[in-house]
């Protein structure tokens, strides 16, 4: 029989967590591009997707749709008190106070007032940006990352910045570009980048990594690259301003000559604009002009992926590059940077010559390995990058310590989400027996952490086996197979792509 206080640890029916409700954490099946028209609403909704905007912006999105080198020459009075109370209701409510020192809840207390005041400051020029507050946090490989925490009314200028960039650049970025972009995920990247794997003639793999982008890219090259559609200088300058504001280390301020924080909110589609001309033009003329054979590039923000037909194609493609870069201030990692045989035809190649199973690389934390389905045909294998597992493992046993002593239905609710938003990224085809492991690990970390709530505490593994069943979600997949969500996003072929069969496209829809 159960014992008493086992009995009190478990939940009630109401409380206890279905297991295919996990259904909700995974990553639907995105939807397709919105209809055109629609362009008579007021306001923008206040959705995370923020896919309606302002009449004003819609316009200029059309404006910016129809003349590609149009320079807009008046955006700033689009920045108006309902985008900027938008922009506020889109930030996070838990977010780290910057050197101000204002949280969310207490500038929501007098809110409007100060609304009014931010939007007659910032158009009447009276507007300063405050320096960033330097923070670190661990990497996966040890080392630390530094981030800049804006202050608030930062923040809030610079969504709405944003809103009025993204109504423009939308327009002009390229189909593979994927990162921190409106309507498009990490999921989506990785669905291109699998299918272009899977139906294309792709023998290598040239796995890109820019060493210290966001702190290394130049202001005066962002500045040129904005002016080729912004000619308003009141954008310009607060743009200047949030590059110029410097940064905040133990209470010492420091100027900032090159790159923007990691953290701001700005800091996406300025990186975006910045590589779009240095890298994604220049891409796509090259694989018009110079390759021999397929090519297939998948861009998330700073993370490039870029797969070749032949091995000259990408040796002269990473010489090129490396030169095109360094124009721009910016340099590849010697380290992180390989160029490898991957594709459907590796292994086979690979054996005739003797050699071992072809290389893997890594891309959005996933593992991408050459494998081999029962039947005998190529299989992409994707698995969970062994040094994200750990650092997230890591993360989490620091944070039971912290909660060791907290009720036990309330540690299993918390290692619920956990879970939950675990396998939401990760539970993708091919990648169960990880599921598995890092669900074994976290019944293993609860168990060592319950263990010593007490020096008479005598939880067994059963025990807590009992605890995870009744908590915990159980691991399976929650994704689609790549290719069939990439057929659903992008129905049509696209002759652009440069691949042969109907209905595929490599790098996403190119406009």
């Amino acid at each position: 029989m159960m014992h008493e206080q086992e009995k009190s640890d478990l939940p009630t029916v109401a409380e206890k967590p279905a297991n295919n409700a996990d259904g909700a954490a995974a990553e639907s099946v995105e939807r397709r591009g919105r209809a055109e028209g629609n362009t008579d609403k007021t306001h923008i909704r206040r959705a995370q997707d923020r896919e309606s905007m302002s009449s004003g912006l819609e316009r200029v999105r059309e404006r910016a749709r129809r003349e590609k080198k149009e320079r807009f020459t008046t955006l700033l009075h689009h920045v108006d008190a309902d985008l900027l109370r938008d922009a506020f209701r889109w930030l996070k409510r838990d977010a780290a106070p910057g050197v101000d020192g204002l949280t969310w809840g207490e500038y929501e207390q007098d809110l409007e007032s100060r609304l009014v005041d931010l939007h007659e400051r910032v158009h009447r020029g009276a507007y300063r940006a405050l320096p960033s507050r330097r923070k670190f946090i661990p990497k996966s490989d040890g080392q630390e990352r530094p981030l800049g925490v804006a202050a608030l009314e930062d923040k809030i200028v610079q969504r709405a910045v944003v809103e009025v960039l993204n109504a423009i650049y939308e327009e002009d970025f390229l189909g593979f570009s994927y990162g921190f972009r409106p309507g498009r995920s990490p999921h989506q990247a990785l669905d291109a980048l699998a299918f272009g794997l899977v139906r294309t003639k792709v023998n290598h793999i040239l796995d890109c990594d820019i060493r210290s982008f966001f702190d290394s890219l130049s202001h005066e090259w962002l500045i040129r690259f904005v002016e080729h559609r912004v000619a308003d200088p009141r954008i310009i300058r607060l743009i200047r301003k949030w590059l110029k504001a410097g940064v905040m280390v133990d209470g010492n301020w420091s100027a900032t000559e090159a790159g923007s924080p990691q953290g701001a909110v700005v800091s996406p589609v300025l990186a975006n604009i910045y590589l779009h001309y240095c890298f994604d033009l220049w891409a796509e003329q090259w694989r018009h002009r110079h390759a021999r054979g397929r090519v297939l590039y998948v861009r998330f923000a700073d993370d490039l992926v870029a797969g070749f037909e032949y091995e000259q194609d990408a040796q002269r493609f990473l010489a090129e590059l490396r030169a095109r870069l360094e124009k721009f201030a910016l340099k590849l990692h010697p380290e992180k940077t390989r160029l490898i045989e991957f594709g459907r035809f590796a292994a086979s190649h690979r054996a005739k010559r003797g050699l071992a199973k072809p290389e893997t690389f890594n891309f959005l934390g996933f593992t991408h390995i050459c494998g081999q389905s029962r039947g005998g045909y190529f299989l992409l294998k994707r698995k969970s990058c062994r040094k994200r597992m750990r650092a997230k493992l890591k993360a989490l046993k620091g944070e039971l310590k912290r909660r060791m002593h907290a009720p036990i239905p309330a540690q299993g609710r918390w290692l619920a989400q956990v879970l939950r938003g675990y396998f939401g990224y990760f539970a993708v085809p091919t990648n169960y027996p990880q599921l598995e492991a890092f669900h074994y690990h976290v019944k293993k970390l609860w168990h060592r952490t319950l263990r010593r709530r007490s020096q008479k505490d005598k939880t067994t593994w059963a025990r807590t086996c009992r605890l995870a069943a009744a908590f915990l979600p159980t691991p399976r997949v929650l994704h689609p197979w790549p290719e069939a969500r990439f057929l659903v996003n992008h129905p049509r072929w696209e002759p652009s792509a440069l691949i042969g069969p109907a209905r595929i496209c490599a790098g996403g829809a190119q406009q």
